[in-house]
C-alpha cells in the first residue's frame, strides 16, 4: 500500500491500525462509528497494576450501591458467603496443617490417622460449607444482575423521555445517551466481576493470611510466583484490545459490504449496474487484513504466554528451593511445607483472577460513570414538572417576536430558524403554513406544540399565559401532532392509532373512527388480522404498509388524540388525489365542531378554504390573510409570495391537462390546483 493509504491513526488502542485501499476508496478512509460507547477506547491500556490496585476500592463501592438499590436482600446474601467462604478457607488450610502435623508425627499408621480424624472432618465440613457458600452466593448473584440491568434502564430511560426536545436534538447528548444505553448493560455485568474481585481478594487474604502465620518469609514467595502469570494475563488482554480495535474496522467495513449485497433496497442496482463484483472485491481485500492481525494477535500471545510461564516456571523453582532450604536448615517442619504448598496455589490462583477481574470492573466501570453523568444531565435538562395553569379555554395562540435558534454542532455558530416572528393562531379555525423548504414551517409548529422554547427576547402567549412558564404537559395535552416523519410503530394497526392517547385504555369503537376518518379502514380492512395485524417488516406474521397506508394510520392516530389543537405537517403527501380532497374535507368538518386545525402543504390548492394562512420565507412571516386577501394583487398588506406561488402551481398543473374544452385553462387550473 502507498503510504498516503497505510496512515496509521492516532490513539494508543490504534498505533498499529492501517487503512486498506479498500476502505480508502469506499469510504475515504477508516470506517469507524461517532458513537458513545466509542469514547473510552484507549483508556484501559493506561491501567497498570498499581492503578488498578488504587482503584478497586471505589469500583468495587459502584457496583454495591448499583446492587443496593436494585436488590438489598440479595447483595447481603452475596456479602456473607462471600466473607464466610474466606473464612472457612482459612479454616481449612489450618485443618490441612493440623492434618499434616498428626500424619507426620511419630507412632503407627493407625496411631497417627487416629489423631488426624478431627482435624480431617474440619477439613471435610469447611470443603462443605465453602460449597454451599459458593452455591448461595451464585444464586444471590443471578437474581442482582438482572434486577440492576433493569433498575439501571429504566433510570435512565425514565428521565431520558422527559428531558427538553433540544437535549435530544443535541450530538453531544446523543453521544452521552449511547454510552449510557452500554452502561445500563455494564452495571449488569460489574455485579458478576464485583463478586469475582470480592471472592478472589477474600481467598487471597486467607491464603496470605495463613501464610504469613505459617512463616514470615511465605508471603514473597507467594507475590513471587503469581507476578509473571498476572503480568502475562494482563499484557495478553492489552494486545488483544489493541488488536480488536485494529481488525475491527475491516471487520465492520466487509460486514457492511455483506449487507449491502443482501439488501433490498439495493438489489435493484447490485444487479443491473453489476456492483456485486465490485463489492465482493472489497469484501475479500478488507476480510483478509481483518485475517492478518487476527493471525499477528495469535503469535504475539503464544510469544508473551511463552514468556511469562517460563517466568513462573523460574519463580515456582526458587519458591520451593526456598521451602527446601527452610526445611533442610530445620527452620521449617514439614508438615508447614506442605501446607504453605497448598496456601501458595491457593492464593496464586487467587491473585491471578482477581488482576484479570479487576481489569475488567475497570473498563465497565468507565460505562457506569457516563451511565451516572447521563441521569445528572438528564436532570438537568428535564422538562418541568409543573407550571402556571392554563386558561380552560384557551381563544387563541399568540406567537410575539420569536426567535429560535438550534443548538450547533462542531463548535458551529448556527442562524435562527426562526426571525422575530409575531403571528397567532385562533382557536376553532383553520390555519395554514406555507413557504419554502427550510423556511421554518415545521419549526413554527413545534413550538407550538411546547417542544422549543423561544431564545430570549419572544414569547409564545396561550392567551395571558407565557408558554415558557406554563405546565408544559397541560400544553401537550392540548396538541395532536401529525409530522411529515411520524413514528411508524412496530405494533399491531390497533395500537398504532391508539397510542395517540396512551394513558387510556385503546377503545375499538373510536380507533375504527378514526380510522373512518382518514380512509385507513379500507386498508385495514384487507390486513389479514384486521386492528390485530402487526405492522412491521421483518416480522413473523407482519404486514408491510405503503406510504400512503401509512400516513392515513397517522392521521387516524392524530384523530384519535381528541386534542383541541390537531397540528398536521404535509398530511397528504403520499396519498392519491381522491383520498387527499377526502382528508381535507374531513378536516374543514373538524373545524365546523370548533377543533383547530394547523397544517402545512406544499400544495396551495388545499389552503383555499383556510381560515387564515400565513405564508414563512427565511424563518420570517412574509404575509398573513385569508386566501382571498392573499390572492388580491390590489391588496397593499401583502407581498405577492403567495399568490405568485400559486399562480406558478396552477400554470404547471394547466399545461399537463389534457382536453382544455370543458373549461378555460386558468379556470380549471385554479380549480384543481
Amino acid at each position: 500500500m502507498g503510504d498516503d493509504v497505510s496512515k496509521k491513526r492516532n490513539g494508543p488502542a490504534r498505533e498499529a491500525a492501517v487503512v486498506s485501499e479498500s476502505e480508502q476508496l469506499l469510504f475515504g478512509g477508516e470506517l469507524a462509528y461517532d458513537v458513545g460507547w466509542d469514547r473510552h477506547e484507549g483508556n484501559w491500556l493506561k491501567l497498570g497494576l498499581w492503578k488498578m490496585a488504587k482503584g478497586l476500592p471505589a469500583m468495587i463501592g459502584t457496583g454495591l450501591r448499583l446492587a443496593h438499590t436494585a436488590d438489598a436482600r440479595s447483595l447481603r446474601v452475596v456479602l456473607g458467603s462471600e466473607v464466610a467462604r474466606g473464612i472457612t478457607q482459612a479454616i481449612g488450610l489450618v485443618a490441612v496443617n493440623s492434618v499434616l502435623v498428626h500424619i507426620l508425627a511419630g507412632g503407627t499408621t493407625n496411631e497417627r490417622l487416629t489423631r488426624a480424624v478431627p482435624a480431617l472432618v474440619v477439613v471435610a465440613v469447611t470443603a462443605l460449607l465453602g460449597s454451599l457458600l459458593q452455591s448461595a452466593s451464585t444464586a444471590a448473584t443471578g437474581e442482582l444482575e438482572p434486577k440492576v440491568q433493569r433498575v439501571a434502564t429504566e433510570r435512565y430511560l425514565g428521565l431520558v423521555h422527559r428531558v427538553e426536545l433540544a437535549a435530544i436534538e443535541d450530538d453531544e447528548f446523543h453521544r452521552l445517551l449511547d454510552a449510557a444505553r452500554y452502561g445500563a448493560d455494564s452495571a449488569r455485568r460489574m455485579i458478576g466481576y464485583c463478586t469475582s474481585t470480592l471472592n478472589s481478594g477474600i481467598s487471597l487474604i486467607a491464603a496470605a493470611g495463613v501464610l504469613t502465620v505459617l512463616h514470615p518469609a511465605l508471603m514473597p514467595l507467594l507475590v513471587l510466583m503469581t507476578l509473571p502469570s498476572a503480568w502475562g494475563s494482563l499484557t495478553v488482554s492489552k494486545q488483544r484490545y489493541v488488536s480488536f480495535h485494529v481488525f475491527v474496522q475491516h471487520a465492520r467495513a466487509s460486514h457492511l459490504l455483506g449487507q449491502l449485497l443482501t439488501q433490498r433496497e439495493a438489489a435493484a442496482e447490485v444487479r443491473v449496474h453489476e456492483v456485486g463484483p465490485f463489492l465482493l472485491t472489497h469484501f475479500r481485500e478488507m476480510a483478509e487484513s481483518s485475517e492478518r492481525e487476527q493471525t499477528r494477535l495469535a503469535r504475539s500471545a503464544a510469544r508473551i504466554g511463552l514468556i511469562a510461564d517460563a517466568a513462573t516456571g523460574l519463580a515456582t523453582l526458587l519458591t520451593y528451593g526456598a521451602l527446601g532450604l527452610l526445611l533442610w536448615s530445620g527452620r521449617m517442619d514439614l508438615a508447614v511445607a506442605g501446607t504453605a504448598v497448598l496456601a501458595i496455589r491457593t492464593g496464586t490462583s487467587s491473585l491471578s483472577s482477581l488482576v484479570l477481574r479487576t481489569s475488567d470492573l475497570h473498563q465497565e466501570s468507565l460505562f457506569v460513570t457516563d451511565f451516572n453523568r447521563l441521569c445528572d444531565e438528564a436532570k438537568a435538562r428535564a422538562i418541568p414538572e409543573s407550571g402556571e395553569d392554563l386558561p380552560e379555554k384557551v381563544r387563541e395562540v399568540r406567537f410575539e417576536n420569536v426567535t429560535f435558534t438550534y443548538p450547533g454542532s462542531d463548535g458551529q455558530s448556527p442562524e435562527p430558524s426562526l426571525r422575530e416572528v409575531s403571528l397567532s393562531f385562533p382557536t376553532g379555525k383553520i390555519i395554514a403554513l406555507c413557504g419554502a423548504n427550510g423556511s421554518g414551517k415545521t419549526t413554527l409548529v413545534k413550538l407550538l406544540a411546547g417542544l422549543h422554547l423561544p431564545d430570549e427576547g419572544g414569547t409564545i402567549w396561550w392567551d395571558g399565559v407565557d408558554a415558557s412558564k406554563a405546565d408544559r404537559n397541560q400544553i401537550f395535552a392540548r396538541i395532536a401532532l401529525m409530522t411529515q416523519s411520524f413514528f411508524r410503530w412496530p405494533f399491531t394497526a390497533r395500537v398504532n392509532i391508539g397510542v395517540g392517547r396512551p394513558t387510556s385504555p385503546i377503545d375499538d369503537h373510536q380507533v375504527e373512527e378514526a380510522a373512518a376518518f382518514s380512509g385507513a379502514d379500507h386498508f385495514i380492512a384487507g390486513l389479514p388480522r384486521g386492528l390485530g395485524t402487526l405492522l412491521g417488516r421483518g416480522f413473523k406474521g407482519g404486514q408491510e404498509a405503503s406510504g400512503g397506508e401509512w400516513q392515513t394510520i397517522g392521521i387516524s392516530r392524530a384523530w384519535y388524540r381528541q386534542a383541541e389543537i390537531l397540528v398536521v405537517d404535509e398530511p397528504t403527501s403520499a396519498l392519491d388525489a381522491a383520498a387527499e380532497q377526502r382528508v381535507f374535507d374531513q378536516i374543514q368538518a373538524l373545524a365546523a365542531t370548533g377543533q383547530t386545525v394547523v397544517f402545512i402543504t406544499h400544495r396551495l390548492h388545499s389552503v383555499r378554504h383556510a381560515d387564515l394562512i400565513h405564508v414563512m420565507n427565511d424563518g420570517r412571516l412574509v404575509e398573513s390573510g385569508t386566501f382571498d386577501e392573499l390572492m388580491d394583487e390590489t391588496t397593499g398588506n401583502n407581498t405577492g409570495e403567495f399568490r405568485t406561488a400559486y399562480l406558478i402551481q396552477a400554470a404547471a398543473f394547466a399545461d399537463t391537462v389534457p382536453s382544455p374544452r370543458t373549461a378555460p385553462a386558468d379556470t380549471e387550473a385554479e380549480e384543481s390546483v
